[in-house]
């Protein structure tokens, strides 16, 4: 994989220096949440979001930004967050978060949050699925793009986003019971369904998901069946990479390829190359020096891909499922633990308000 250099960062940026040999790099807490947390964002000037998708909690925030001190506040507002699934017949959908799974802030100052609106992972909720814009200057909603049954049918739960340098597409995971791609046309604010059922969009059928050593799976025998989930944006933008987490293989496709909405299912599908190995991975994020960082779900750990090479960057026993990183504006990797093996699907009896933590990547003895 080429070194990529971004405008205006110089040598020594900290994005751009090597990386701590294994046992040197280190996770320092940012933040403590009471909810379970998945997404997390950091705009370029330093404001952090993470979101709490309604899994097995019905919370009260899905949506909040992190303030100094690791406090939160609901974000854009309380009454954004204001679903229950309890009073689901009495909220709009379109104008709430249901279930938000993922946030990223864009370059040009929006936050993006993308709502599966299908809690605990079962039914989608019609009218919820959307991909919302949210000025981060002025705190205001400033668009929503609706995903009809075409684009979020029953069954799906949208996962992740990336949104290339110009701001005209966003590429989102489906990693529901049939995997896919999606491609926004921003401008427009259509959706397209791609790689529908592509064996690269899937799960694996000879892979299991680990933890503790064991094979993990919730009390009626169903294991871990994520397809794909992780997903990154090379900084060059010319390539889309992602993988399911139940899966070992990390796979591209040409962003060119993706964005050509005239090209045939099976000539798009003729264009995914995989990429190598990672084994089971959840989060994927480049950073500006074009080293992919992998969320290693299994072993506790984070590794870093580069040059064809994966390497483990750190381990930490109190990682429970490593599992969404972002790029703060000065190079620093956030990382999510949202403890997925702790969850009452897998541990009868668990509480159902799990606390998770948000962490920073640390390189030096210093921190």
């Amino acid at each position: 994989m080429s070194k990529y250099r971004e405008p205006g960062v110089e040598p020594g940026d900290p994005a751009t220096l090597p990386l701590a040999a294994a046992g040197q790099a280190r996770l320092v807490p940012v933040a403590q949440f009471g909810h379970q947390v998945t997404g997390v964002t950091v705009t370029p000037g330093g404001r952090i979001f993470v979101c709490f998708p309604r899994w097995t909690e019905d919370t009260a925030v899905s949506v909040a930004e992190v303030l100094p001190g690791g406090t939160t506040r609901p974000y854009p507002d309380a009454g954004w967050n204001a679903w229950r699934n309890a009073r689901k017949d009495e909220l709009d959908p379109a104008a709430h978060w249901v279930c938000v799974q993922s946030v990223v802030a864009d370059a040009q100052g929006s936050l993006w949050v993308l709502d599966p609106a299908a809690p605990a992972q079962d039914r989608v909720v019609p009218g919820g699925p959307k991909l919302v814009q949210v000025d981060a200057a002025t705190d205001r909603v400033v668009r929503t793009i609706a995903f009809g049954e075409d684009a979020a049918p029953q069954g799906s739960y949208l996962n992740d986003v990336r949104f290339d340098d110009g701001g005209a597409h966003a590429y989102i995971t489906d990693s529901g019971a049939r995997g896919a791609l999606l491609v926004v046309d921003l401008t427009t604010g259509t959706a397209r369904r791609v790689l529908d059922g592509h064996p690269s969009t899937q799960p694996e059928p000879d892979v299991q998901v680990h933890a503790d050593g064991q094979v993990l799976r919730r009390t009626d025998g169903r294991g871990v069946e994520f397809s794909a989930d992780g997903v990154a944006l090379t900084p060059d933008g010319q390539w889309l990479v992602w993988q399911a987490i139940k899966g070992r293989t990390l796979y591209r496709v040409p962003t060119a390829a993706l964005r050509d909405a005239a090209l045939a299912a099976d000539a798009l599908a003729a264009q995914v190359e995989r990429v190598g190995d990672n084994g089971p991975a959840d989060g994927l994020l480049y950073d500006r020096a074009g080293r992919l960082y992998v969320s290693a779900v299994e072993e506790q750990a984070v590794k870093v891909r580069e040059g064809g090479q994966l390497r483990t960057l750190l381990h930490d026993p109190a990682l429970r499922w490593p599992d969404t990183f972002a790029l703060g504006p000065d190079g620093t990797v956030y990382l999510t633990d949202s403890r997925i093996p702790d969850m009452q699907w897998f541990k009868p009896g668990q509480s159902l308000a799990l606390p998770t933590t948000l962490y920073r990547i640390a390189h030096d003895a210093s921190g």
